[in-house]
């Protein structure tokens, strides 16, 4: 980008911040307008944005229809890595701009899928209900525990969030096989983990961690027979996108006990319906897509985002284009 955008100015479509101050501040500093909404659907999404420069996204749809409401040039910057909920090809069309902010909350996230892999793998749930249940007979609450030092844990995708994973699970003694074909061999090798297959990896995954972006190619990657593939009482573990996982399937693994565990922070549809069979599946851990949290993660990501709006209006090269 060389030359400056036209700027009527910034537009928050939703967040889950305590505010968008920093935002904000950032619009006036660059003598730009600035508006923040709580968008849910379209039609509400096109009337907020409509003639905006900079664009601030977190869930609220940005179709075709919404980017036709921009100035070409415009700028959308999506809150976080994924940008599912952005039309690419629709932006690419229309000369917008988008954006994500891929490189803050990765700790916060392998943390997340680690602790709930741990909590999954070690039975802390059974043996928490049979404590007050009243029991103390170990082999009552769990007849049988896989020592994490003869666990199989695998990755399907092996970018940040999946190599710091996968550092935490090598403290344990995991032994880690990974699919990812855009993966660095170099990487691989430095945390001990072994590329192979995607077949593969499902096969010989005790724990599965899932940590690829949702596109068409990978809606439903790990379907009805992916799950049966698992070896008996594997834990899956989903902090990427919920639309990886067909749901049903998941659900019914678990309830017939193939699956031994879940531990789920994103859905095909959030919220989680209260329709939604994992609500009774047993061994699930639910989170609501909280994985990314904490006091430092989301200031970081405000704060880069802002930066990103600030590049922009400027008419600055953008650190983290995608279109």
């Amino acid at each position: 980008m060389s030359a400056p955008i036209v700027r009527p100015g910034v537009v928050v479509t939703d967040h889950a911040f305590a505010d968008v101050e920093t935002e904000r501040a950032m619009a006036m500093a660059e003598g730009a307008g600035f508006a923040s909404h709580q968008c849910r659907g379209e039609a509400e999404t096109m009337a907020a944005v409509a003639g905006a420069s900079v664009v601030f996204n977190n869930f609220a749809p940005m179709s075709r229809a919404v980017q036709k409401t921009l100035p070409r040039g415009a700028v959308v910057i999506r809150y976080g890595v994924g940008v599912d909920n952005v039309d690419l090809d629709a932006a690419r069309e229309l000369g917008i701009h988008v954006c994500n902010v891929p490189d803050y909350g990765v700790e916060e996230v392998a943390d997340h899928a680690a602790a709930m892999a741990l909590f999954l793998s070690r039975r802390l749930g059974r043996f928490d209900e049979g404590v007050r249940g009243g029991s103390w007979s170990i082999a009552a609450m769990v007849p049988a525990l896989r020592s994490l030092r003869d666990t199989t844990v695998g990755l399907v995708g092996f970018g940040r969030i999946a190599q710091a994973f996968a550092q935490r699970m090598a403290t344990f003694g995991c032994r880690l096989v990974a699919h990812d074909p855009f993966a660095s061999p170099d990487a691989a090798e430095r945390l001990g983990v072994q590329l192979t297959g995607l077949d593969e990896v499902v096969e010989r995954a005790e724990i599965l961690s899932l940590h690829v972006p949702l596109l068409t190619e990978t809606r439903h990657l790990i379907g009805r027979a992916e799950l049966a593939r698992l070896p008996q009482n594997a834990i899956v573990v989903n902090v990427s996108r919920g639309g990886l996982i067909d749901e049903v399937a998941l659900a019914e693994a678990l309830e017939t006990g193939h699956v031994m565990g879940a531990g789920l922070d994103v859905f095909e549809a959030e919220p989680l319906s209260n329709a939604s069979p994992l609500r009774k599946a047993p061994n699930v851990i639910l989170s609501p897509h909280a994985a990314f949290y904490s006091e430092a993660s989301v200031a970081a990501l405000q704060r880069l985002a802002a930066e990103e709006g600030a590049r922009a209006l400027r008419g600055e090269p953008l650190r983290s284009a995608l279109t």
